[in-house]
């Protein structure tokens, strides 16, 4: 039998290209177009993170592992959502992302995840591995207000729920740009007991003015200020940034220290997907 992987075993360039072998891949509704790049550039049976239900089936279809997202704040009821499960079920999806929903109010009776997980509609219907939500860097909506005792509180809620049903569960996280404030949060999150692997939200290489028109509108924290500084300087807002050095720091926490349960980098895609590939290709 081989020897696990351990960060002593392989170069910091080993264990970059090994740890994006790991990798799952966020899309848009639009972006589902590209399904022929995907097919090229993507393992088979990579988990394509993705919201509509005809996105997912032609995923399936082309030998992906569709994870749709389910916001509360867009269910309006349980029949809607009995609707909306059965319908991704059907289209070929086991797994499941689901989310509070960024609505500043919810359009029917739900604004919670663990709302939705606890009418049962999910392993109803056949779904056997359900995400949730995390954050590193706080949730601005939530974090400001009731500070980010509530958000861990929530996490070990839904993780219970999880275990007590059987399922299997993973955290995907926003994305960031360091790995520093990730391997603090891994480390609170075990010693709170909460103990479900973690997929860290990457974004993939863009220029710098994009990167700092998402950071401020997804409530981006700290590790966002170095973007920021670099966006002060004009002639850089062009300049593309690719993430390097932070999945090589999360490849270091990976296999370095397997406790923190880094599973994996959630990759976003916000350049397109001709220079997240062609950064894939040189760094793999």
């Amino acid at each position: 039998m081989n020897a696990p992987l351990t960060a002593t075993r392989l170069s910091p360039a080993e264990a970059m290209s090994s740890f994006l072998r790991l990798a799952s891949l966020e899309i848009t509704p639009r972006q589902i177009e590209k399904l022929a790049v995907l097919k090229d550039k993507l393992q088979p049976g990579a988990r394509v993170f993705v919201a509509l239900i005809d996105a997912v089936r032609q995923l399936k279809t082309a030998g992906f592992d569709p994870v749709p997202h389910v916001p509360a704040r867009f269910v309006k009821d349980e029949d809607d959502l009995r609707a909306r499960i059965k319908a991704l079920a059907e289209a070929g999806s086991s797994a499941m992302l689901v989310l509070g929903g960024g609505a500043p109010e919810p359009i029917g009776h739900y604004d919670a995840a663990i709302q939705l997980m606890q009418t049962g509609v999910f392993q109803a219907n056949g779904v056997t591995r359900l995400g949730i939500a995390g954050h590193p860097e706080g949730n601005p909506d939530i974090t400001r207000i009731h500070g980010e005792a509530v958000l861990v509180s929530a996490l070990k809620e839904k993780q219970a729920y999880i275990k007590a049903h059987g399922l299997e569960g993973f955290i995907a996280t926003q994305f960031l740009f360091e790995a520093e404030p990730v391997a603090d949060w891994a480390r609170m999150l075990r010693a709170e007991g909460i103990e479900l692997p973690i997929y860290v939200g990457v974004p993939g290489p863009a220029t710098i003015k994009t990167l700092v028109k998402y950071a401020a509108m997804c409530g981006v924290g700290n590790s966002a200020r170095f973007i920021r500084k670099q966006a002060l300087n004009i002639t850089r807002l062009l300049t593309v940034n690719t993430p390097d050095e932070f999945v090589g720091g999360l490849a270091e926490l990976h296999y370095g220290q397997p406790e923190l349960g880094i599973a994996g980098p959630h990759l976003y895609p916000f350049g397109g997907f001709d220079k997240l590939f062609d950064w894939l290709a040189g760094v793999r």
